[in-house]
């Protein structure tokens, strides 16, 4: 399910963070799928079960999963009808990356093709 890259500088809990919102993002893991455990992710990928931790700790305060006591993790499904925070936060992101693109005198064009593509894969 994920591969760590023990070379790449970043803790290896941001690397299972990104791992999983991939997986959850590109529609492999469904809304209100059950995740590994912790123990059983820190087994398989032989890391530290606080390191699991600390990941599904940030993936449930980011809106991305959330906990069933006694039960696991599951994905959270999607709420459209609430201003998710990180949402705000990725498009003052996604603003300056445009704007320094535009800097760079990338066509917006290629911009809008790029945004219109993801789309596309994520509706098939």
């Amino acid at each position: 399910m994920l591969q760590l890259d023990f070379r790449d500088r970043r803790p290896l809990y941001e690397q299972i963070k990104e791992k999983i919102k991939t997986l959850i993002i590109s529609g492999v893991l469904k809304p209100d799928e059950r995740i590994p455990s912790v123990r059983e992710l820190a087994q398989s990928l032989t890391v530290n079960p606080n390191t699991i931790q600390k990941a599904y700790k940030d993936l449930e305060a980011e809106g991305f999963i959330y906990s069933v006591r006694a039960k696991g993790s599951f994905v959270s499904p999607l709420d459209v009808s609430v201003r998710h925070p990180r949402r705000e936060e990725l498009l003052q992101e996604l603003k300056k990356i445009v704007a320094e693109l535009m800097y760079l005198n990338v066509p917006m064009e290629q911009l809008l093709n790029i945004i219109q593509t993801i789309y596309e894969k994520r509706e098939v």
